[in-house]
Formats: C-alpha cells, structure tokens, sequence
C-alpha cells in the first residue's frame, strides 16, 4: 500500500505564466531527437521537464549541449 510522507516539500520554480514561485513536477525523460528512423537510437538526449502543478504550464530543457 503506498502511504503519503507529509513532510515532503514540492520543488518550486518561478512559473512564467503564473508570475510566481509555485509548486513543480520536474522530471528528467530521455527524448529521441532525430525523424530518421535508422538514426533514432542513436539520437535520444535526456531533458529536464518540469511542470506548474497550480496552471500547468510545461517547461522543457536539453541537458547535454555537447
């Protein structure tokens, strides 16, 4: 059974849309970048996304600029 730790602090940012510091979701998901098919795999890249829990709002950044 999954319980709730009540003592867990929500990851705030500053929400653009909102104009203030809100609560987050933030996650790193690994995207494939090419449309190439045979190029796919080699092409994925992780990115931090992080979401407004109070409008939504969707923020994505690439993280490895090499």
């Amino acid at each position: 059974m999954a319980t709730q730790n009540q003592s867990f602090q929500a990851i705030t940012e500053s929400c653009d849309e909102c104009g203030r510091e809100t609560p987050h979701d933030v996650s790193v998901q690994i995207r494939t970048e090419s449309q190439k098919r045979e190029n796919a795999e080699f092409s994925r890249e992780p990115y931090r996304v992080t979401e407004c829990q109070i409008c939504g709002e969707e923020s994505i950044q690439r993280m490895n600029n090499a």
